[in-house]
């Protein structure tokens, strides 16, 4: 799959010449913010590991730690964002959303609905490695009814692979059986199946379900269910559909009203600039009346929107 992400390997990577220009930023009085930002955006996360690995042999010193005690706010968080390699990333993020004061579903939700089945087995090894804890054990002693047990299914990472075309027909019917056609709703049988069928399958699941119902599967969803329940069938079926769309939409919601949903804003920032960006920048424009590129300029400041800015790595006004 060729790469869709902003951020690239830079091509004369010199390991120790970035250590050394990182050294120099933070070195004696006042920070230069720019020369960090500039550089690590022009790095990709592997490259970043090697500089960090360069900054320790060079001065002795952790190149995050340095980074924490000369940053702040939201662009620190960002810049330690870019330094963490990425399951690790995910990893943090969902421990934070788990061990917080409450539970932050949204997080929950975002990376476990978006991630191949291969990244959620990256997330839990990791997880354990880091924390000697069990994610499954963690995220269901924190959540509870249907949530929870969508959670617990796509933990499992099993999604199977391909179409099972004798399934396509059967599949809708049930869908449309537990949903629109009866009184209550069989949310079971929305779990089983939007859990453990592939994307491509269920892309034509989701037509059959039209020509039977009517209706798109996402109005049924926004019908028949509610709550965080609702949230993480809904990103299910749009991921399903499109991950650079569901990104596209989310970092919409997230800038879009009075006040930005900056952690949103971030992690989806840091965790596709080299995965899909460019698409998540193609599907914004189309679906939104201006770029992403525009919004964020629009909705933040200083330091922290110039580093926002080269991730998002151009305009398509």
């Amino acid at each position: 799959m060729a790469n869709k992400g902003t951020v690239k390997p830079h091509g004369s990577f010199n390991v120790n010449a970035d250590a050394e220009a990182l050294y120099k930023a933070m070195k004696g009085l006042g920070t230069d913010e720019d020369a960090i930002l500039q550089l690590l955006t022009a790095r990709s996360n592997a490259q970043r590991q090697q500089i960090k690995a360069a900054y320790k042999t060079l001065h002795g010193k952790d190149l995050v730690d340095d980074l924490k005690s000369e940053l702040g706010g939201k662009f620190e968080t960002l810049i330690v964002g870019l330094m963490t390699p990425p399951t690790e990333y995910d990893v943090t993020e969902l421990r934070n959303a788990i061990k917080g004061a409450g539970t932050d579903e949204k997080v929950l939700i975002e990376i476990l609905a978006s991630r191949t089945p291969q990244q959620v087995r990256e997330i839990i090894a990791t997880y354990k490695k880091e924390y000697d804890d069990d994610l499954e054990e963690d995220v269901t002693g924190d959540t509870s009814g249907h949530f929870k047990r969508m959670m617990v299914v796509l933990l499992q990472a099993s999604r199977q692979q391909g179409v099972d075309e004798g399934k396509i027909d059967s599949d809708a019917q049930e869908l449309f059986a537990a949903g629109e056609q009866k009184y209550g709703t069989d949310e079971d049988k929305f779990i089983t199946i939007l859990g453990n069928r592939s994307a491509t399958h269920l892309k034509k699941v989701f037509e059959e379900y039209m020509k039977l119902s009517g209706y798109e599967i996402e109005e049924s969803i926004q019908r028949e269910t509610s709550g965080s329940l609702r949230d993480l069938l809904l990103a299910v079926v749009k991921c399903a559909r499109s991950v650079p769309a569901y990104f596209a939409e989310s970092l919409y919601y997230a800038m879009k009203g009075g006040g930005t949903d900056d952690s949103t804003l971030i992690r989806i920032m840091v965790s596709r600039s080299e995965v899909d960006m460019l698409d998540i920048r193609a599907h914004f424009r189309r679906m939104f009346a201006t770029s992403l590129h525009n919004m964020i300029k629009n909705d933040t400041s200083g330091d922290y929107r110039k580093t926002l800015l080269l991730l998002c790595g151009g305009d398509d006004a």
